[in-house]
């Protein structure tokens, strides 16, 4: 009886039942997700969700794009010879080295953690290669995956030290910042400089161009019949689960303006040597680790921990295994990225990897839109970010002005960006959103 009693209230209430407050409930509005009525509202739906976006912080690509429209006009009005398309690929291929280290950085950041190392593991990548090939005679591809794994393995080591013992990424990663500039100076020896084979397989890395108009053509169709389909059924699965999906006149719209950059893009590379090899396998890495953290489980979890580790742990989720992990994906693009600078100058030398090269790796991921507080960003970030810093480095270059006036400009555009996520961090916190 007392059971039959208890469960009497529970089972009342339900769907059809009146409400126990007629009037509150006849002025009270459904909740309605904002993005929904974008469709319906047609080109006023679209302005409102703009403004709706502005007002919450979610400034996504737009400051990083619209800054780097004004430095171009800037770059452009200054000399005529910056937009050429001489100069354009020269930049593209220039921003691959340090924009690959600073894939690697997005995932650490999306952490909200640091890798200081980044930059030695670089010089060591290009110095193993280097001593393999060159001075013991092994076969270019050994050595190049031998390199690569060589990242992987001080990513991993960092990331390891950090998870599981509990020192702080800040200094384990300055640690092996030191540790690895050491490791190369000592694996290059006394002469310090080891040059590289021309028309080797690195040295190719950056120096081979697909001369034939059809290659730059081929990959722009490919991109923007890649990014509709993608886009396109995405929509689709959305809208068979209920929950809020681009219409397909956007969908065009997004696709005809991709359309035009990317045929635009083709049509400067082939007016000048060709498409470059190394953007197209920059293009490939980016469209890869964007599928991974956006599109896999690993991807989400990597996202959560920059939320919230005890939340992340208290899920389920292997905090351990995933940062090591991040620290290995670091090292491995630190790595590579090494390599593509290896093959710019077809040598490894000592000052491999100093200088601005760990800062600029950092200021690209940050300055492209990537959150230091974790929790935000892409991949893609990497690509905008670098290509801000190496246009600022081309055009001061143009204008003969010397590096300590480049260093403090980009110091600037990235103080200036740390502010602008700082402030649409809290932008989003008041609107409930972080």
């Amino acid at each position: 009886m007392s059971t039959d009693n208890t469960s009497k209230p529970i089972l009342a209430k339900t769907a059809d039942a009146p409400a126990e407050n007629p009037a509150a409930a006849a002025g009270s509005v459904t909740a309605v997700d904002p993005r929904l009525l974008v469709r319906e509202q047609g080109i006023a739906g679209y302005l409102g969700e703009f403004k709706r976006k502005m007002k919450a912080g979610d400034l996504g690509s737009i400051p990083v794009v619209l800054g780097l429209i004004i430095i171009w006009g800037i770059f452009q009005s200054l000399n005529s010879n910056f937009l050429t398309a001489g100069n354009l690929s020269d930049i593209s291929v220039a921003m691959v080295g340090t924009g690959m280290i600073a894939v690697g950085i997005v995932f650490v950041l999306l952490l909200g953690e640091i890798d200081l190392s980044v930059g030695s593991v670089s010089g060591v990548a290009g110095a193993t290669f280097a001593v393999l090939n060159v001075t013991h005679g092994m076969s270019e591809w050994l050595a190049l995956v031998l390199a690569i794994a060589t990242g992987a393995v001080a990513g991993a080591i960092h990331g390891y030290i950090f998870a599981k013992i509990g020192v702080p990424a800040f200094a384990v990663t300055l640690a092996g910042l030191l540790f690895w500039n050491g490791f190369m100076l000592q694996i290059l020896g006394s002469n310090g400089t080891i040059n590289l084979d021309s028309e080797g397989l690195v040295a190719k890395l950056t120096s081979y161009y697909f001369t034939d108009v059809a290659a730059g053509y081929g990959l722009a169709v490919v991109a923007v019949a890649a990014y509709f389909l993608s886009a396109f059924f995405d929509s689709r699965r959305r809208e068979a689960v209920g929950v809020p999906s681009r219409p397909l006149s956007e969908i065009i719209v997004r696709t005809a303006g991709l359309a035009v950059v990317a045929f635009a893009v083709a049509i400067m590379f082939n007016q000048y040597k060709g498409l470059p090899l190394a953007v197209v396998i920059f293009l490939i890495m980016l469209v890869a680790t964007d599928f991974v953290l956006r599109r896999t489980s690993y991807g989400r979890k990597i996202f959560a921990l920059g939320g919230s580790v005890e939340a992340s742990r208290r899920a389920g989720i292997n905090v351990v295994m995933i940062r090591t992990s991040v620290y290995a994906i670091s090292g491995t693009f630190a790595a590579i990225g090494g390599l593509f600078i290896a093959s710019k100058i077809t040598s490894a030398n000592q000052g491999a990897g100093s200088g601005e090269l760990l800062m600029n790796a950092i200021a690209a991921a940050v300055i492209g839109g990537t959150s230091l507080f974790g929790g935000r960003g892409r991949t893609w970030n990497a690509l905008l970010g670098v290509l801000v810093i190496i246009s600022i480095q081309y055009g001061l270059a143009l204008q003969g002005i010397a590096s300590p006036i480049q260093y403090m400009i980009t110091g600037g555009v990235l103080l200036a960006t740390v502010v602008i996520d700082a402030i649409t961090r809290k932008t989003q916190k008041t609107a409930g959103r972080a």
